[in-house]
């Protein structure tokens, strides 16, 4: 039988640890794996520990110091430095977030000028009946925002716990773009990944510099910017499962998802506007309702996807590798997986996959993946509250 819920990012690490593996080998015939000690990961600020990190984020042309989003719902702040020994607490929310399970502050994003309008985004969940609430902080300092400063964009009703999404990230075309979850349950009860009059389930896309809705306004090249058919303006792609993190290449600005799968497959799809990428008609490369058989016209193939057989059960997006310090990861997509504590590096070759590379492996609960301003990659050990940096293992 299959699993009524798959579950995303939990802190109940032995509810994770029931799942069962099918298969005692995760490689299939494209899957590599680097010579022994070329890629490593150091706890790269030892006394610092957070509680229950999601999400790491530098400030717009500010490399001097990191975010890191908490989800019961505090965004602290500290300096780039390994010998640092102290964060301080930039934004304390707690108040207003409901936490737990999948629940909490989720995501984080920098307004491109912030430096000159001190404007930040964040997204979490709140309230009885809940729902997911995007809003606007403005900071009063480089390391202090002021929490009575909430200026909400728009917010949108989660008929159950799980399947938040959360990630937040801006483009190049100055836009926030959200990733939202179907809203949970198992299977998509209601459909809402293929419900363009749903914002559950999508890649949003909104304009937070325009006040046509408020405090935002829709792109004009939106897909459903125009029209009275009633599909939300602010969709920009759907049929996702729980996009668990996005994020932007820095080298070509395209758009990368990790989508969480439900018993079976995790995948990692290229966000294009207007695409539908499946979830419930299919997960991954599978079809899931109905079981086969399944219309797949005009649905978007993802670009990897993976079996759970061996552990590896629920995705973990990260970021296209864009530094210095490890030439072998130049232009890969390392991501990884939250149950397994595996982490990848994916190469294309264009939108085709050309290898996938194992280079870590038991790096515990994977929340999140990092970017700094110079292109080098970090990941949040959930359970240790650790932040860590993906580093060359020949000079480490």
């Amino acid at each position: 039988m299959k699993a009524i819920l798959r579950l995303t990012i939990v802190p109940l690490a032995f509810a994770l640890a029931t799942f069962a593996c099918k298969s005692d080998d995760p490689k299939t015939p494209e899957d590599s794996e680097l010579p022994e000690n070329t890629i490593d990961s150091k706890d790269i600020f030892p006394a610092l520990t957070f509680s229950l990190p999601v999400d790491l984020v530098q400030a717009p042309g500010d490399s001097s110091k990191f975010f890191v989003v908490e989800q019961g719902g505090v965004v602290k702040v500290f300096s780039n430095s390994e010998n640092t020994s102290s964060s301080t607490t930039f934004l304390d929310i707690k108040s207003k977030v409901r936490s737990g399970g999948e629940r909490g502050l989720l995501g984080l994003a920098f307004h491109p000028d912030f430096k000159t309008n001190g404007y930040f985004f964040v997204n979490y969940t709140s309230g009885t009946p809940l729902k997911t609430v995007i809003a606007r902080y403005k900071a009063t300092s480089a390391t202090q925002a002021d929490p009575g400063s909430e200026a909400v964009l728009f917010t949108f009703n989660q008929p159950y716990d799980n399947h938040n999404g959360g990630s937040m990230q801006f483009g190049k075309d100055g836009y926030l773009y959200i990733a939202t979850g179907d809203g949970g349950s198992g299977g998509d009860p209601q459909n809402n990944a293929q419900n363009l009059k749903s914002h559950l389930g999508k890649i949003l896309r909104v304009d937070v510099n325009g006040t046509s809705k408020g405090n935002y306004s829709i792109p004009g090249d939106n897909p459903y910017a125009t029209g009275t058919t009633g599909n939300l303006p602010e969709i920009y792609a759907y049929g996702l499962r729980n996009p668990w993190r996005i994020s932007f290449d820095m080298g070509s600005d395209r758009l990368f998802a990790g989508d969480v799968g439900q018993n079976e497959r995790e995948e990692i799809d290229i966000i294009t506007k207007g695409d539908n990428y499946g979830w419930r008609i299919k997960e991954g490369v599978d079809c899931y309702n109905p079981s086969s058989n399944c219309n797949a016209q005009g649905l978007i193939e993802p670009v990897h996807d993976y079996s759970q057989d061996n552990g590896d059960r629920s995705i973990t997006g990260g970021y296209v590798y864009r530094g210095s310090a490890i030439p072998a990861l130049a232009g890969k997509y390392i991501y990884g997986d939250y149950v397994s504590g595996r982490i990848w590096a994916l190469e294309l070759d264009g939108n085709t996959r050309k290898s996938n590379t194992l280079i870590l492996e038991g790096k515990g609960n994977i929340s999140s993946f990092g970017q700094d301003i110079k292109g080098e990659v970090y990941y949040l050990n959930y359970g240790a509250g650790k932040v860590m940096k993906v580093v060359n293992g020949n000079l480490n």
